[in-house]
């Protein structure tokens, strides 16, 4: 018997590779099982570890600017073998790197991201894999690509400070001292919504007030926004609006597609092709998956959706064990989980399920081998 165990992490309490290492020697000893790991992610906390997993990459620490334009040390995982670089926009342009006194994304730039790429490329990357979650940002990806050597110019010639209220002021874009190694690199976005640029499910109206922004502020983003995808379309023959996931990180879906001909790709797709997910699952009778709670968003992108697709393809049964689950048998049938279990099934209250996560895992690996054995 094969099985995969391609998990999530449940969050606040064990991570994929720790639900991988508890069932494991159970399912050997007990099935004399072939028991292959391939933990995954989504693309949100966490994934960091589950990449470097599979790229057994070096930590790279370099100095970058800050959302405002202050030094910081951050930080991305760099492969010397693949020449793959994983960078997290969060790590240099991130919410997380700001008091909120000085979070306003009129004034915030994404120039730090731009320089955690530059650095990869001096490194040798040829493959650059950025994961465009938790920014702080709204200029549209203008301070990434004002780093690699775009010149973003206002009516009178005059360059622009590559924030998010100076959008509306571009008139043209001048790439003659763009870094000329951009076009020998493939770039993939992480990027798991599908905001348009503009409009009210666009960057601005759906993201903006939470990173500071006042309502008044929000509409002039918007219409920076939309001001400034007219001088994309034309500089670049493109149609910015049309691209799906546009809108995400402050405009950064829509500045990677054309400052870095990138890819947008949903996380747990790039995650699967990192760990090479589909050829791994081939000839398995089970997959066993999990994550932290199952509900009516797990086919929305995350984890177990990404899994899912992939087992239908191979005809593959697959059991999930959560943390908990909101869904009934009929639900779970439909979505194509033959087996399934949860903790809070097991546990007396939330307490007791986190104090003990392993220890319930291990008694739902064991009730699933004696369900399999019948």
């Amino acid at each position: 018997m094969k099985i995969i165990l391609a998990p999530d992490k449940y969050k606040g309490s064990l991570t994929g590779l720790e639900f991988c290492n508890i069932i494991e020697p159970i399912l050997k000893a007990s099935l004399n099982a072939e028991v292959i790991k391939v933990p995954l992610a989504d693309g949100g906390d966490g994934t960091i570890e589950v990449v470097n997993y599979y790229l057994k990459g070096e930590a790279i620490q370099t100095e970058v600017i800050n959302p405002i334009f202050k030094p910081v040390i951050a930080s991305y995982l760099y492969s010397e073998a693949t020449k793959t670089a994983f960078i997290e926009m969060a790590e240099a342009s991130g919410m997380k790197l700001l008091h909120p006194k000085d979070q306003n994304c009129m004034e915030t730039t994404t120039f730090g991201t731009g320089e955690l790429i530059l650095n990869a490329i001096n490194r040798g990357a040829q493959h650059i894999i950025l994961g465009i979650g938790g920014s702080a940002t709204n200029d549209c990806g203008i301070g990434m690509a004002k780093t690699l050597g775009y010149r973003f110019l206002d009516e009178n010639d005059n360059e622009v400070k590559p924030i998010g209220g100076e959008l509306a002021n571009i008139y043209k874009i001048d790439e003659s001292l763009k870094d000329k190694r951009l076009s020998t690199i493939k770039f993939q976005i992480a990027c798991d919504v599908t905001n348009p640029l503009y409009g009210p499910n666009g960057a601005a109206y759906v993201y903006a007030k939470q990173k500071g922004a006042s309502d008044e502020e929000i509409k002039y983003l918007d219409f920076g926004l939309q001001k400034f995808s007219k001088v994309l379309d034309k500089h670049f023959s493109i149609q910015t609006q049309n691209i799906e996931g546009a809108g995400a990180a402050g405009g950064m879906g829509a500045g990677a597609t054309a400052f870095l001909k990138g890819e947008l790709l949903p996380g747990i797709d790039l995650i699967k092709q990192i760990a090479d997910f589909d050829a791994n699952i081939k000839t398995a009778d089970w997959i066993i998956t999990g994550e932290g709670k199952l509900d009516d968003q797990t086919l929305s992108g995350k984890t177990i959706s990404g899994v899912l697709s992939s087992a239908k393809k191979h005809k593959i049964k697959v059991a999930a064990f959560c943390g908990s689950t909101d869904l009934q048998s009929d639900e779970l049938n439909a979505m194509g989980i033959n087996y399934s279990d949860s903790i809070m099934s097991l546990a007396k209250d939330l307490d007791d399920a986190l104090t003990n996560t392993s220890q319930y895992l291990e008694n739902m690996t064991r009730t699933f081998i004696e369900k399999i054995k019948k």
